[in-house]
């Protein structure tokens, strides 16, 4: 079935669908940065041509071949990855009967080509017909079908071109149902730049959306594409089941550096690049071959789904003329291959799996207590990974379920059984017995792909990096409350610094230099069940190393699959952050909320909802990467569900209304305000068809109600427990801190040495003794203009900046200027007592009994400006402890 436009618009000849013109394109994108974007313009079918019988099987009586489905990352044909390797094929000169698509024994002996080229896919503009696909399936090949329509016009301003498109992606939808040699449909490909700019990416996208969901009302499983360029990357749909980019970019690193660009772009779904080329005629033959054998490669190594080279012969149709001066092919027009040919198939007979630089021995330590329900899987998906050098060390942590009997059922796995001493334990037990350069975690609950190392590790060696994380998916099998887990908050995300550099790696799927893990102590025993993985990685990124990233190293992680299970988690979660808080007070606000600064990578969409997006469009829509950039997470809009806001808030204005009613709508707008943000976080959320129920929004709503109480309430009973060093030593230092007189607000301290200590020693001094005495501090990220705060207590803080006077040979001045200053606590807690005496001033009847009431506001503004004093003395005693570590002379001692 194919479609074909004549003068008189589009419709049937000779039994035969009609279905577009295309002008002829050209996409380059040199180093010179030259590049053009010819139109494709298309004429709308006209619709009651297209009825047509659905298809089911090839009607040659070949063997079924198996569908393409997802699979992570990656696409999957029964129980076998399948990685496109392929080609566009066509347009070509229409025959007599207006096929655009060449004999059939000319189409056969193509495909004997594509076979010699280790292809195993085809890209085609125009529907086929039936003997086309039932060729391909009889020689192995997918085919991805695009479906043209009218996208060159402004079609969301045009009911009727609307209508049209949805009906013709509908009848090719229905017309090609259950074809097994259709790799997926592409609903559109490369909507004009101003067209998508006219509207807002966005609302194009909701279009695509609805395209890809006729689709599936014909065919549930029959995949879907969009097929994006550079110009319109904003476009992001979200019902499509895999990303495609038409990329042409020469220069190899610009390539590299895009691809990283476009797998966070596509972050849980495959990505697979529908069109790379290069003009053999203008950048010659062997330029050619070169380009295209290194890109295919870099795609791979970058964990792309599949290629598609774009061409397969310089034998081109469009625009109503044969092409003469484009050369794209592999083969010209007479199929004669040209050098890329060999590049290409040689490159095809590699991919996936190029080699490595190297391939240093893996240790894989699964840290399981009570893990037993799930330890099976996971340990059998161990057992067959494509990496040639690895071990897998189990470390039991004192399990009381069948663990130990699992473990016997797999001699090749070294299993260690201790007491349970907790997860950070157990992986430092597992670091010990590691004999890999490398050391990798995933968890008991976890199932690795494949591939795993070969990603992680491949990724891992071609940067600077000290450790790499990568995605953890929740498996498709899961049951509708884990689906409802999966997209509520708290879950294991990735926090990306840029589209390579990490921040934070979640734990299930992490990898470290075994060098890095032994020079930093390994993980910390203080966290006994969560938050060991933010605290390596902290860590190491205060010693200076870089965590990377790896898009396609994943691993399937189950989540909790009851409401108390989940709950429990998010409690222990805020066990952990109260412990990280003491640890990196720098990494939490006044609050004790943590502050990142990258950008998390969860399933919410809440940001998206209320924040607003910005996309760089270049001047009158111009540019030829026109990328999103997510808005900023909105502190306010997170703030309304959390503890805080319930206590503070909430609760506050439920207690001014029972002294004063007239205050009722305080109470009512302060808990709309938390269910309205928890509703739209609900759905929001996109949750899978097979786990999607009429109470799963709902659900999730309540979710996100319940997971900021839950886990904040640890983080507040923890710091009221184990808050800075032990008792006798924190005595010691408030006692000498008391003896401290003449100091102010602010103030400065002088150190003299003539043994040439410098400033950054002294810091070092400084911090080491506040971490190793458990004090909370917070040093300078390189944005602040101190060196370090210190807190003396949840009201009162003290800023520390220094400089060194140099006056000759080794003599130095030291100088440490310390300013006392309120929590943002204090600042907050302040004007609420202000309101609420003047509310209860004003709502007593007796104004002058009530007067006292005001006293409160003076005595609480002494009560914090006391703390302050009291803080910065607390800082001048840490000052001079460090300063007599280092031998340094204080000058003016107050007395």
């Amino acid at each position: 079935m194919f479609f074909r436009v004549n003068k008189n618009g589009v419709g049937a000849s000779d039994g035969w669908l009609t279905m577009r013109m295309r002008f002829v394109t050209s996409r380059e994108v040199s180093p010179r940065g030259g590049a053009t974007f010819a139109p494709e313009i298309f004429m709308p079918p006209t619709l009651a041509t297209l009825e047509q019988p659905a298809r089911t099987v090839p009607s040659s009586g070949t063997a079924p071949v198996e569908r393409v489905t997802v699979d992570g990352k990656f696409l999957r044909v029964g129980g076998h990855k399948f990685y496109p390797k392929g080609v566009t094929y066509g347009p070509f000169r229409p025959d007599s009967t207006g096929c655009p698509f060449p004999p059939r024994e000319r189409v056969r002996a193509d495909f004997e080509l594509l076979r010699e080229l280790n292809a195993n896919s085809l890209r085609v503009y125009y529907v086929p017909p039936d003997w086309f696909l039932d060729l391909a399936a009889e020689a192995g090949l997918k085919v991805l079908v695009d479906c043209a329509w009218a996208k060159h016009t402004c079609f969301l301003d045009d009911a009727r071109t609307r209508q049209e498109a949805r009906q013709l992606v509908r009848q090719v939808a229905r017309t090609l149902r259950g074809h097994p040699a259709v790799l997926a449909l592409v609903v559109a490909n490369e909507i004009p730049p101003d067209i998508a700019r006219w509207y807002g990416g966005s609302r194009v996208a909701r279009f695509l959306d609805e395209l890809a969901g006729i689709v599936k009302e014909q065919d549930p499983l029959r995949l879907v594409t969009f097929a994006n360029f550079p110009p319109t990357e904003f476009i992001q749909p979200e019902g499509v089941d895999f990303y495609s980019f038409n990329v042409y970019l020469h220069d190899a690193r610009p390539f590299q550096n895009y691809l990283d660009r476009l797998q966070n772009v596509a972050g849980e779904k495959p990505l697979v690049l529908t069109e790379i080329g290069m003009d053999a005629h203008r950048e010659g033959a062997d330029r050619q071959a070169e380009f295209l054998r290194g890109h295919i490669e870099i795609a791979f190594r970058a964990g792309l789904a599949g290629v598609f080279v774009f061409s397969f012969t310089d034998d081109w149709y469009t625009g109503g003329h044969q092409v003469e001066d484009w050369f794209f092919g592999l083969t010209d027009r007479h199929r004669r291959p040209r050098p890329s040919f060999a590049a290409v198939t040689e490159a095809y007979r590699l991919a996936p799996y190029f080699p490595l630089p190297r391939y240093p021995k893996v240790s894989v330590v699964v840290a399981s207590y009570n893990g037993g329900r799930t330890l099976p899987a996971c340990l059998d998906s161990l057992r067959h990974l494509n990496y040639p050098d690895y071990e897998v060390i189990l470390v039991d942590d004192g399990s009381t379920d069948n663990t130990a009997q699992i473990a016997r059922h797999y001699p090749e796995v070294r299993t260690i059984h201790q007491p349970n001493l907790g997860l950070s334990a157990a992986r430092n037990t597992g670091i010990r017995a590691a004999t890999g350069e490398l050391v990798a975690f995933t968890d008991s609950d976890c199932v690795v792909d494949e591939d795993w190392l070969y990603y992680m590790v491949g990724d891992l060696l071609r940067s600077d990096a000290a450790a790499i994380g990568g995605h953890n998916f929740p498996p498709p099998e899961d049951n509708p409350i884990a689906g409802c887990v999966a997209v509520a908050p708290g879950g294991p995300a990735h926090v990306m610094l840029n589209d390579r550099e990490a921040e934070h790696i979640p734990g299930c799927n992490m990898m470290f230099w075994k060098w890095a893990l032994e020079e930093i102590e390994g993980f910390d025993p203080v966290f006994r069940a969560a938050g060991d993985d933010v605290d390596v990685c902290w860590r190491l990124l205060q010693r200076g190393y870089k965590i990377t990233f790896s898009p396609a190293g994943f691993v399937w992680h189950y989540r909790r699959n009851t409401v108390a299970a989940y709950l429990k988690q998010q409690m222990g979660y805020g066990v952990a952050e109260a412990l990280l808080r003491n640890k990196h007070p720098e990494y939490f606000n006044s609050l004790g909320g943590m502050r990142w600064k990258g950008r998390i990578y969860s399933a919410s969409k809440i940001t998206s909802f209320f924040g607003r997006n910005v996309i760089y469009h270049g001047v009158f829509g111009s540019g030829l990467f026109q990328t999103l950039y997510a808005a900023a997470p909105i502190g306010l809009v997170t703030f309304l569900t959390s503890l805080e806001w319930h206590v503070v808030v909430t609760l506050g204005s439920f207690l001014l209304t029972a002294i004063w009613f007239a205050l009722w709508p305080l109470p009512v707008l302060s808990v709309l305000a938390s269910l309205t943000v928890a509703a739209v976080a609900g759905a929001r959320v996109k949750i899978p068809p097979r786990q999607l129920r009429w109470w799963s929004r709902w659900l999730v709503a309540a979710l996100y109600l319940l997971q900021p109480i839950v886990r904040g309430w640890p983080r507040y009973a923890r710091r009221l427990v184990t808050s800075g060093p032990d008792v006798a030593q924190r005595r010691a230092v408030w006692d000498e801190a008391r003896k401290l007189r003449g100091l102010g607000a602010r103030h400065t301290l002088n150190y003299w040495n003539e043994t040439g200590v410098e400033r950054f020693t002294f810091l070092q001094t400084l911090v080491e003794q506040l971490e190793r005495d458990q004090w909370q501090v917070r040093t300078d990220t390189g944005w602040d203009e101190f060196d370090l705060i210190l807190y003396g207590d949840r009201f009162s803080l003290v800023e520390i900046r220094t400089v060194s006077e140099n006056h000759g040979g080794a003599k130095r001045l030291l100088r440490a200027k310390l300013e006392a200053r309120w929590t943002l606590l204090a600042k907050v807690l302040l004007p609420v007592v202000v309101a609420v005496a003047v509310i209860l001033f004003h709502a007593t009847g007796d104004r002058l009994g009530a007067t006292p009431i005001l006293l409160v506001v003076p005595a609480m503004a002494l009560y914090l400006h006391l703390r302050c004093r009291r803080t910065l003395r607390l800082g001048a005693v840490l000052l001079d402890r460090a300063a007599q570590a280092l031998g340094l002379a204080r000058l003016d001692r107050p007395k």
